[in-house]
């Protein structure tokens, strides 16, 4: 047995203690901790256990301290060698404070080699941010004071420039943090913070120039663009999308649609010029948009009258009528109320039908905006695989830019195509919201409905195209 299988004598290391342990008020704390730990395990009294018990609060305490110390010396005495700042003095790999890899995120990384060759082509800028050079320079002037950061000695912070081209990528891809990361070079929670912390500056330096709340005289503004349209007293298209989320822990079904999808509402009023008026952004995805209006600050401020929606006028050449409320225009998901239009339900004939090609001539400016968005910002393609209050940034600083890159520009509201539809194609990044509930109607409601149906039908009201329908 000796020759086929000698006796062979191998030296095991056990694991070194971390060295705060080794500390003289620390050692002195857990003789004290175990001395009263024995005494209470041999009374069993109350008294004894709270004294173990504070006893082990301050033991912990003091490991905690110790354990500050020996880092903050580490730091100090290593703050030119970042490699081995956090380097313990055992046996196992020292971690790094930046990955080798990541290391050369000046030389390699995407925004320090391809943006800066992407500045001599304007055209494949624009479509790998969705924004051109001009509308990327006045973006980063007005959020650049939100997120900048400051340089530290330990190592220079990210620039604005930076911040926002790893923000606006991730909106343009809907690509994972981690594969941003990589692109970058940095790490994946670095980029998951930096579109968070963008998101959140975009939408709040934004919001007072790009989606102000409207007041009279800017929905009396909206009112003529939706005129052109042929709907007067028309003050926004209203409609809800819902934008897939990952299944957020212990939710259980708050966030699971009727699609059988995970979500978060978008409901959003739109403008003749597919801007974004009023949008309500976080909802749970099994709401009906009715449900979703009613919960909403939308909802609860047109129930109340403070929206500062104009007093009722007259429609063009319809003095007979009276005058007549200014309405938001929306589907059957939606209640029908004095101030909001929703069709006639069923098969109509008549002016009932009439009515009905008229509001959905309008309101499909709301389904046109959630394709562009969708369309622009490719995030809406992919599960959102983050919280459900990240995922709320996100979809709020899309929101913004969107209205962003069409509030100063001259866009043409659109024409009815010959075969009296829209020629849109239908969205797939954003799903339709269930039509779900009861929406019982005031007779005031009623009443205004049946006046906007009497008025299309009249010579003042009617339009040629819609005699074809």
């Amino acid at each position: 047995m000796d020759v086929i299988a000698p006796y062979k004598v191998k030296t095991i290391s056990g694991k070194q203690k971390a060295p705060w342990r080794k500390a003289a008020s620390v050692t002195e704390q857990k003789k004290e901790c175990r001395k009263v730990e024995r005494i209470w395990r041999k009374t069993k009294l109350h008294i004894h256990h709270d004294i173990y018990k504070e006893s082990l609060r301050a033991y912990n305490s003091d490991l905690k301290s110790a354990r500050e110390t020996f880092f903050s010396n580490i730091i100090k005495s290593n703050n030119n060698n970042a490699k081995t700042l956090f380097a313990t003095d055992n046996d196992e790999p020292s971690r790094l404070w930046v990955h080798d890899i990541n290391r050369g995120r000046q030389r390699y990384g995407a925004f320090h080699s391809l943006i800066q060759e992407l500045r001599f082509d304007n055209a494949r800028f624009s479509a790998y941010f969705r924004l051109d050079k001009s509308q990327f320079e006045t973006l980063l002037r007005i959020v650049a004071p939100s997120i900048i950061r400051q340089d530290t000695h330990m190592r220079q912070a990210i620039s604005p420039e930076e911040r926002l081209s790893i923000c606006l990528r991730y909106l343009a891809t809907g690509d994972s943090f981690r594969s941003i990361a990589f692109a970058f070079r940095m790490g994946a929670s670095t980029v998951a913070g930096i579109v968070h912390q963008v998101c959140t500056a975009i939408w709040d330096c934004l919001l007072p120039d790009y989606m102000p709340i409207p007041d009279k005289a800017a929905w009396r503004k909206i009112a003529t663009g939706f005129q052109q349209l042929d709907f007067p007293n028309c003050i926004g298209a209203m409609d809800g999308k819902h934008v897939v989320i990952e299944a957020p822990p212990s939710s259980g079904t708050l966030y699971y649609n009727y699609k059988g999808t995970f979500s978060i509402v978008l409901l959003a009023v739109v403008d003749a010029r597919y801007c974004f008026r009023l949008v309500d952004i976080g909802a749970y995805g099994r709401n009906s948009d009715g449900g979703t209006l009613s919960s909403s600050a939308f909802g609860t401020a047109l129930r109340q009258n403070t929206l500062g929606i104009p007093d009722d006028s007259i429609l063009p050449g319809a003095e007979h009528l009276g005058p007549m409320p200014h309405v938001f225009l929306a589907d059957e998901a939606f209640p029908l109320r004095r101030n909001i239009m929703r069709p006639y339900p069923g098969y109509n004939t008549g002016e009932k039908k009439v009515f009905n090609t008229r509001l959905s001539h309008v309101r499909r400016m709301v389904e046109c905006a959630f394709g562009i968005l969708a369309s622009q910002w490719r995030v809406y393609r992919r599960v959102l695989c983050v919280s459900p209050e990240v995922a709320e940034n996100v979809v709020k600083a899309t929101c913004m830019l969107h209205n962003f890159l069409r509030w100063d520009a001259s866009t043409t509201i659109p024409a009815r195509s010959s075969t009296g539809t829209s020629t849109a194609a239908p969205s797939q990044g954003l799903q339709n919201a269930p039509r779900l509930g009861t929406n019982n109607a005031g007779r005031d409601a009623v009443a205004v409905r049946e006046k906007f149906a009497q008025y299309f039908m009249s010579e003042a009201g009617r339009v040629p195209w819609q005699d074809n329908i």
